[in-house]
């Protein structure tokens, strides 16, 4: 699942790599997304949540082994949905949207009173992706209106609360650099995962969004070796706390 504002683009050389591992994956354009931004303000984040499941529950009735991963605030739905199915088998979550930064709070509790007047505002950051050949790749809108930041946080608000009823072994891989992210959302989020089997990971080098960023290609090393490696249907690694260089002190 892709982020918020932005379109399986951001997902494709990790989806190339599973593939060429032996895994069938899917990669889907969550409504809002891809079209135009009138069409993005319009959509509420129920409609995000429930495509989500819709696609999870459509991969499984084919393919039976079916693991989840979301990037940013499709790491955030993918908690949604792996609170509420109690038996998915592998769970990863790449840089998930689960804490805003307080001056967006602060911007999105008072968009009632502006939103009807400003209309689009910038989003774009340099620092999401670092890799500036990537960056001119992008999909995104670039843009967001007051009230679709309502509905990014009323997705961030449910997936916050689900997090101790995820029972899925989850990896969860974040840049120490992610620029829209902390750092200290990362290992909060870790903790409170119900998972008895997790794994965070920290990487450098990159923005926000790692699966298209310098150093990629460790991403990808580490998400196919918790849904594991061998192929669907193995056991994910055991639990672990690892970045490039030190630990973070953080046990699972």
């Amino acid at each position: 699942m892709h982020g918020f504002g932005d379109t399986p683009q951001t997902l494709h050389y990790l989806a190339d790599d599973l593939f060429a591992h032996g895994y069938d994956v899917r990669a889907p354009l969550l409504p809002g997304h891809g079209r135009t931004l009138a069409s993005f303000d319009a959509t509420p984040h129920t409609e995000w949540i429930a495509a989500a499941k819709a696609e999870f529950m459509a991969m499984r009735a084919r393919y039976g082994w079916v693991g989840m991963c979301g990037l940013s605030m499709g790491g955030a739905l993918a908690t949604i949905v792996a609170s509420e199915v109690r038996d998915l088998p592998a769970l990863v979550l790449i840089a998930p949207y689960l804490g805003m930064p307080w001056h967006i709070r602060l911007a999105v509790s008072s968009a009632p009173l502006w939103s009807e007047y400003v209309g689009g505002i910038p989003s774009d950051s340099p620092d999401s992706i670092r890799d500036p050949a990537e960056r001119g790749l992008s999909g995104a809108y670039g843009m967001v209106t007051g009230r679709v930041m309502r509905e990014l946080a009323r997705v961030v608000k449910r997936a916050r609360r689900a997090l101790p009823e995820v029972t899925a072994p989850t990896l969860l891989i974040q840049s120490r650099e992610d620029n829209r992210v902390s750092q200290r959302v990362a290992e909060r989020s870790f903790v409170a995962l119900g998972s008895t089997r997790k794994r965070l990971v920290f990487t450098r080098g990159a923005g926000h969004i790692i699966t298209v960023d310098y150093g990629k290609e460790r991403v990808f090393e580490e998400v196919r070796a918790w849904l594991g490696g061998g192929g669907p249907g193995t056991v994910p690694p055991e639990p672990d706390v690892t970045n490039d260089s030190s630990s973070s002190g953080l046990r699972s």
